[in-house]
C-alpha cells in the first residue's frame, strides 16, 4: 500500500527534479520548456504515478511492454492526454502490444526491428514517433546501432521502411565522461536534421541539457529505489 507521505516523497523529488532542469536550461542559454521530462515509472505501481499525473505531468517512460500493460491502460483511460514512451529494449514478438500501448518507439536499434514497426503500423493505421538507439560506447552487452553503422540504418528507417524517425537515443557508458557520448549524438542528429535528443539520466540530465537534450529520462530521482 502506498501511503500518502510516500506520494509527498515523490511529489516533493518531482518538484526538485523540475527546478534542477529549469536551471540546467538556464545555465545553457536554453529558453524555458524547451527540455522535456520523461518521469521513468519502470518497476513502479500506479498509485505512485497517479499524484505526478493529478500534477500535471503527461510525459514517461516505461522499460518493458508486459509492465506496462499491467498499469497503463487503467491510467490513459483517466488522462487520455498523456504520452508513454517505451525506453527498454523491444523484442520483435512484443510489437504488436509495444504498437498499441505506446506512443513512441525510442528504442529502434536493428533491421528486423524496423522491419516488424513498420509492417505493425501499416497494418493498424496508428503511426508512433520512433528514436533510433545509438550504442555510442560499442558496448558488446548493450542494445543499440553501433555509430559506424547509424547513417545508414537512420537513412533506411526513414526512407525504406518509411518510419516517423524523430529523433536519436543513448545510454552513455558509466565509465565514461558522458559529454563525449552526447556530443556524438547531437553531431549525429544534426547530420540527419533530426529534431529530438533523448540522452541524461538520473545522474547526469544538467549535462545532458548542455549539450543540447530535447528529452531527458529521470525515474530514481523522481520515484526513488524500487
Amino acid at each position: 500500500m502506498v501511503t500518502d507521505d510516500s506520494q509527498a516523497d515523490v511529489l516533493a523529488q518531482y518538484q526538485a527534479v523540475t527546478d534542477e532542469l529549469a536551471a540546467a536550461e538556464a545555465a545553457a542559454g536554453r529558453p524555458g520548456g524547451s527540455v522535456r521530462l520523461v518521469a521513468v515509472s519502470k518497476t513502479h505501481p500506479a498509485s505512485r504515478i497517479r499524484p505526478l499525473l493529478e500534477r500535471g505531468h503527461r510525459l514517461f517512460g516505461e522499460n518493458r511492454v508486459q509492465e506496462a500493460e499491467e498499469k497503463w491502460p487503467a491510467l490513459r483511460s483517466d488522462f487520455p492526454d498523456l504520452e508513454l514512451h517505451l525506453i527498454g529494449p523491444l523484442q520483435t514478438n512484443k510489437v504488436r502490444e509495444a504498437v498499441a500501448l505506446f506512443d513512441v518507439i525510442e528504442t529502434v536499434d536493428r533491421p528486423k526491428l524496423a522491419d516488424a514497426l513498420a509492417r505493425e503500423m501499416e497494418r493498424t493505421g496508428r503511426s508512433l514517433r520512433c528514436l533510433v538507439q545509438i550504442n555510442t560506447g560499442a558496448e558488446p552487452q548493450k542494445a543499440g546501432v553501433l555509430p559506424e553503422e547509424a547513417d545508414a540504418f537512420i537513412e533506411e528507417c526513414r526512407h525504406r521502411r518509411r518510419l516517423a524517425v524523430e529523433g536519436l537515443m543513448c545510454i552513455p557508458p558509466q565509465a565514461d565522461d558522458p559529454m563525449v557520448h552526447f556530443r556524438m549524438l547531437a553531431a549525429m542528429a544534426h547530420r540527419h536534421g533530426l529534431p529530438i535528443l533523448s540522452m541524461g539520466m538520473s545522474g547526469d540530465y544538467p549535462r545532458a541539457i548542455a549539450a543540447g537534450a530535447t528529452h531527458v529520462r529521470v525515474g530514481t530521482a523522481i520515484f526513488g529505489h524500487r
